[in-house]
């Protein structure tokens, strides 16, 4: 069976006015779009056509065409103009432990300061779908970050001092800065927004961009800590559990574990729990993985990623180059280019697909055959 599955724009702050709606071959709204969610998580779930949210057509037809509740991953188109929040996301242990604690205070699900929403874990995986996707993800290694902090000069000399010796933490760094660290940060953000470097004039930019969208959010000091990311058309990004990021500007596909639990660290109105946050972050330094689509069939490349939530892959055809793609639970195609037609392996239905459109297949089709010309993601279950 092959669901057609629509949703509108979410419209947070931080989105695009036309990224989208480029896409999808439309005018713009007039206003921010930020995401469009093709799956069934309460927050926001995908309509069928019947005018059903996807979680109600789960609930009510899922199990007789192999679909259990709830799907396992949440499939969305992201298009940033300004940067996300600074975020880290639980492992599925801390979760657990999380979502209980919060429970048996009582804190209601919805409560502005509640952190755990629910009891899962949250790995994501961006793929670039402009041709540059620009991002902070990971810690920068050390001895940079503090070659950094001294060109700042003497107005940073708090934050060098504390990154200083060979026990100098990171995660009690960012810590500090979240909750006791304000007036340092100030002074760091002051240095930054006039300060000149060879080395580092993309972090330096990115800070007088950040501070005039978030005057003297002690976030923007984290993101000096944090490595700039330039990932080009087709390159994805993974994310695993504890590792701080923000999404700055492009537009991309992003795939990840059914959670909306978040940790954040800054570039936010919202909550921050600096002691939360500590208590999930690998502060390790280091790059998260760049990944490129490993070929696993003609015209068919997956993104590998070590999760069991989800899989990710690009399907790329041409008039005379089909390709097909086995079934291994629940799958969410959606198009980014060119003009498509899916079709079931089983039922033999199929759905024309334009850019920004998407559609679900049910496991007892088996397979899916893409024909056409242009570009598809699909999502699935992890293996």
């Amino acid at each position: 069976m092959l669901i057609p599955l629509a949703n509108d724009p979410r419209d947070y702050a931080w989105g695009s006015p036309s990224l989208i709606a480029e896409l999808q071959g439309r005018e713009p709204s007039g206003h921010a779009e930020a995401e469009v969610w093709f799956g069934d998580h309460p927050g926001d779930p995908a309509e069928t056509p019947d005018g059903r949210t996807l979680d109600r057509w789960i609930a009510d037809q899922g199990a007789e065409a192999g679909v259990a509740e709830p799907l396992p991953y949440l499939l969305k188109l992201l298009a940033a103009a300004s940067a996300l929040s600074i975020q880290a996301h639980p492992s599925k242990a801390q979760a657990e432990a999380g979502y209980d604690r919060e429970e048996a205070a009582g804190i209601p699900r919805a409560a502005a300061d509640r952190t755990y929403r629910d009891a899962n874990h949250k790995p994501e995986l961006i793929v670039a779908l402009s041709d540059t996707f620009r991002a902070l993800a990971g810690l920068r290694d050390l001895e940079a970050t503090r070659r950094l902090i001294t060109e700042l000069g003497p107005q940073a000399q708090p934050l060098a001092e504390r990154l200083s010796g060979p026990d100098a933490s990171l995660a009690a760094v960012i810590g500090w800065l979240l909750s006791d660290g304000a007036e340092t940060a100030r002074d760091v953000i002051a240095a930054a927004v006039a300060a000149d470097s060879d080395e580092f004039a993309a972090e330096l930019d990115l800070a007088r961009t950040l501070e005039a969208s978030f005057p003297g959010d002690p976030g923007i000091v984290v993101a000096l800590l944090m490595n700039l990311v330039t990932l080009r058309r087709g390159e994805g990004l993974f994310v695993p559990a504890g590792v701080l990021h923000a999404y700055l500007e492009g537009l991309g596909v992003e795939l990840m574990a059914a959670s909306d639990n978040v940790l954040r660290g800054g570039l936010t109105p919202k909550h921050v729990d600096a002691a939360e946050l500590v208590s999930v972050l690998d502060d390790d330094p280091g790059l998260p993985p760049v990944l490129t689509a490993r070929e696993v069939g003609q015209g068919v490349g997956r993104y590998d990623v070590p999760v069991s939530d989800f899989a990710l892959l690009r399907v790329e055809v041409r008039t005379d180059a089909p390709a097909s793609v086995a079934l291994n639970g629940p799958a969410i195609a959606l198009a980014t280019a060119g003009s498509l037609t899916v079709t079931g392996g089983a039922s033999g239905s199929s759905a024309d697909l334009a850019p920004g459109r998407a559609v679900l297949a049910t496991p007892d089709e088996g397979e899916l055959r893409v024909t056409g010309a242009g570009e598809l993601f699909i999502a699935l279950p992890g293996a």
